[in-house]
């Protein structure tokens, strides 16, 4: 098979694991920044360009998008499915899941638990809110936050005025959320693919961080979910009907919280710390919805 990995270097590590998963199963890989690519739109025969040559050669793609080009990586995936040409991930759930207001929607829709969570805008009453979320400290984000950024914690109200000062220089509409105090800066990173759990781990943010980020010092151990927490997540990726997500869950004193879903999860944390092949089960996914995709025609 022909397989795109959309991608915007070839020196990321989700980038290389994926091409040499798909190398190890007899694939000719290719890596396409997706920012470069033209699109025509056609009715009889749409096709995508890059570097001047057309892609319709290719029997799959595999997104990894970042969250400064969510529109446009959708926006490519969409011209490929027009193609014929099978995807991993659909536009549709590439855009909810970075939508975190959304997600959170669609979630809280089937009753499943998440952080009590706010969408505020300038104009808001903050200390009302901070109230209703139980007091200070409360988490500021931004709607497309990514790898810790854009994720504030605010102690009192001098610090949340400059955190939504800031924050709103960039975004008209922000997430203010409750502080899970039990969760002590730990939290459970979970891969699934195709529904089945692939990898899990524990990560506990370094000393004096909240956020539990790798990329931010934190530390991983690989674990075994409990069946409450496997549970959850598969219903997580089916009510979002995200076939290849990085589900991420906060310990409280109710039970598991839904903090976050990803869908172009890095695989550098997950892999190295659970030494499980989550790229190959990737490329196996490719593999079955391609076949199913030739059945179909």
């Amino acid at each position: 098979m022909n397989i795109g990995i959309l991608s915007r270097s070839t020196e990321l590590y989700s980038t290389r694991s994926l091409y040499r998963a798909g190398k190890r199963r007899g694939h000719a890989m290719h890596v396409i920044d997706h920012t470069r690519c033209s699109l025509m739109i056609d009715a009889a025969e749409p096709n995508i360009f890059y570097q001047s040559k057309p892609l319709d050669f290719l029997d799959a793609v595999i997104p990894r998008i970042g969250a400064s080009v969510t529109g446009l990586g959708a926006a490519v995936i969409n011209q490929f499915e027009l193609m014929g040409i099978v995807s991993p991930t659909s536009p549709e759930a590439l855009q909810l899941a970075r939508d975190k207001l959304r997600s959170f929607q669609t979630l809280v829709q089937h009753q499943i638990p998440v952080p009590k969570t706010f969408m505020i805008n300038p104009s808001e009453d903050l200390k009302e809110i901070v109230e209703k979320l139980g007091g200070f400290p409360v988490v500021v984000k931004m709607l497309e936050s990514t790898h810790g950024e854009g994720v504030e914690l605010a102690h009192n109200a001098w610090s949340l005025q400059r955190i939504m000062s800031e924050f709103f220089r960039y975004e008209n509409r922000l997430l203010m959320q409750e502080y899970i105090a039990e969760a002590r800066g730990a939290d459970t990173r979970v891969l699934v693919v195709d529904g089945q759990i692939i990898a899990s781990m524990r990560r506990q943010a370094k000393p004096g961080e909240f956020r539990s980020n790798l990329h931010r010092g934190a530390s991983s151990i690989a674990i075994q979910l409990k069946p409450e927490e496997e549970n959850l997540v598969k219903e997580v990726v089916r009510v979002l009907n995200i076939e290849v997500a990085g589900v991420d869950l906060l310990p409280s004193s109710q039970g598991p919280l839904v903090m976050e879903v990803n869908a172009s999860p890095g695989l550098e944390g997950i892999e190295g710390t659970t030494g499980k092949d989550v790229a190959g089960a990737i490329i196996r996914l490719v593999e079955k919805k391609v076949k199913a995709n030739k059945r179909k025609d």
